[in-house]
């Protein structure tokens, strides 16, 4: 017996419940409104931390997170042609720079239309979803902005590669908001009507459900079990528009992991630690004076005098009420300290890759940021399969079929991601250049003698290749360095041609500034 669409969502919301729980607890000590606790409501109060180093570092991460997967006015993808048509290309260079020209013209177009639907405003909420829940579903609709479904919303099964092999997405709606005017809206309202079930007002859950039938998916939508004709869709793989995004791959699990649950131990600890402080610093401003039995200052005095009055008593009388828990509490900040620290590197806050010194140099700083921005590069790689590459794909298909960008052959050309990983091996071989010119320099300054015991060119081939440095293109060969000395000495000889004709048809006194070397460096 095949189950309806809401019935294998309760079915499949079990191997969810775990999952779940646990983005709760990171989501109450980061961002509570994000993943808000079961039951909530809007008239529910939420949970308000002790401490905001969570918050900050889930909003800085994914600012960084955002500016490196969809970096701002500069396309994250290019166009490649195949091994067999780049071979084509090489031996035609006009054709080449002629393709290279569109390739490059379709690249801005695509990324036209990504700044005219805002993506980015819906990717950076994905982004904390996928922080601090692990899980996030992404929905490229035809029309209209990019929707963000919470891990709440959705249930899905994966293969053992990791590949969506279903997706069920719930939704709450109202009669209202499916009264639209596109063909499916209007189907939903019919369909909605036709039910008994749900008065005016009443929230009607609409199922949709994705499921993968060979090498294609296909995409429908329910209501009580009765499929709505209008919504059925088929899509090849590479362009579904439904991403189901994971921050941390576990192999054998359908969910994947936030990447908050791997500091969630400093994160709860911070958080007790903080209260603690906060607490003991509450009850320690607490002012409270203490009048000694059968003094002879009286309270009523004390309390009722004013500043600056004049009260009769004896000082010994009157002391003031401390907690002496000031070692106590040492320890506690000392330990919120390090805490912090730790979380402020995990989460690329600025201020933690400054070394506590007087003079702290540029330089250092941004080694400590390109070493921090690096341990991310497993976040880059799980994100552009998942998310970039899809992304494109969809794009490009679907600006094809509107005819706003020319049909590419099918196969001759594919989208390569070139941010992530691929901007940090940029950034690496960028640094290997340097390393590479900086020893080159270092020979120069080398003792003559030294230089002619050394065989100069085979050395510069063993220092390219200690550094990983591909020397084609980079480094002349043998062949082009006797040309580069044959076309110098022509030019030599042709300028020593020219001074010595100046001297045949000059005067005596022009002779003698040739000879002295003033007429020859205007000659040459």
């Amino acid at each position: 017996m095949v189950l309806g669409c809401s019935a294998r969502y309760n079915k499949l919301e079990g191997k969810r419940e775990r999952y779940l729980d646990r983005a709760r607890e990171v989501s109450e000590l980061t961002i509570p409104a994000l993943l808000p606790p079961e039951g909530f409501t809007s008239s529910t109060d939420l949970y308000t931390p002790y401490q905001s180093v969570g918050a900050r570092g889930v909003n800085n991460l994914a600012s960084k997170l955002l500016m490196l997967l969809l970096p701002p006015n500069v396309p994250f993808f290019r166009l490649m042609p195949d091994n067999e048509t780049s071979q084509e290309l090489n031996n035609n260079p006009q054709v080449k720079a002629e393709v290279e020209s569109a390739l490059s013209k379709i690249e801005r177009e695509v990324m036209d239309e990504i700044e005219a639907q805002a993506i980015r405003v819906s990717v950076f909420e994905a982004l904390k979803h996928l922080l601090i829940t692990g899980n996030v579903l992404i929905h490229l609709p035809p029309t209209g902005a990019l929707k963000i479904f919470p891990i709440t919303n959705y249930v899905c099964r994966r293969d053992p590669d990791g590949k969506i092999l279903e997706i069920i997405v719930k939704e709450m709606v109202s009669r209202e908001e499916m009264g639209g005017t596109t063909p499916l809206e209007s189907q939903v309202a019919v369909d909605a009507q036709l039910s008994n079930s749900y008065s005016n007002t009443d929230a009607i859950p609409l199922f949709t459900k994705i499921i993968r039938v060979e090498d294609r998916y296909q995409v429908y939508q329910e209501i009580d079990d009765v499929i709505l004709p209008d919504s059925y869709g088929e899509y090849p793989a590479d362009s579904l528009p439904w991403m189901a995004l994971r921050m941390v791959r576990v192999d054998g699990e359908d969910y994947g992991r936030s990447f908050c649950e791997e500091v969630h131990g400093d994160l709860k600890s911070l958080e007790a630690l903080t209260q603690a402080l906060v607490e003991f610093a509450a009850a320690a401003s607490k002012l409270v004076f203490l009048v000694r039995p059968n003094a002879t200052t009286r309270k009523s005095d004390l309390s009722d005098a004013n500043n600056g009055d004049v009260v009769t008593g004896d000082v010994n009388d009157v002391a003031v009420l401390q907690t002496n828990k000031y070692n106590d509490m040492r320890v506690v900040l000392d330990s919120v300290q390090r805490i912090e620290e730790r979380l402020k590197f995990v989460f690329l806050l600025n201020e933690s890759i400054q070394r506590k010194a007087d003079r702290v140099t540029a330089e250092e700083i941004r080694f400590m940021a390109e070493q921090l921005e690096q341990s991310l590069s497993g976040v880059y790689s799980l994100l552009s399969v998942e998310f970039q590459l899809p992304l494109v794909s969809v794009l490009i298909k679907r600006m094809q079929s509107k005819g706003q960008i020319p049909t590419l052959p099918k196969g001759a050309v594919r989208p390569v991601i070139v941010t992530g990983t691929a901007a940090l091996g940029r950034g690496n071989d960028l640094q290997k250049l340097k390393s590479f010119l900086s020893d080159l320099i270092q020979l120069t300054g080398a003792s003559p003698q030294s230089i002619q015991r050394i065989n100069t060119g085979d050395l510069i081939k063993r220092l390219a290749t200690g550094h990983g440095i591909e020397v084609e293109g980079l480094v002349r060969s043998e062949q082009e360095m006797a040309q580069l000395m044959q076309q110098m000495q022509q030019q030599q000889m042709m300028q020593t041609a020219m001074v010595e004709g100046v001297k045949g048809a000059a005067g005596p006194a022009a002779k003698q500034m040739i000879e002295s070397g003033g007429l020859s460096q205007n000659v040459e």
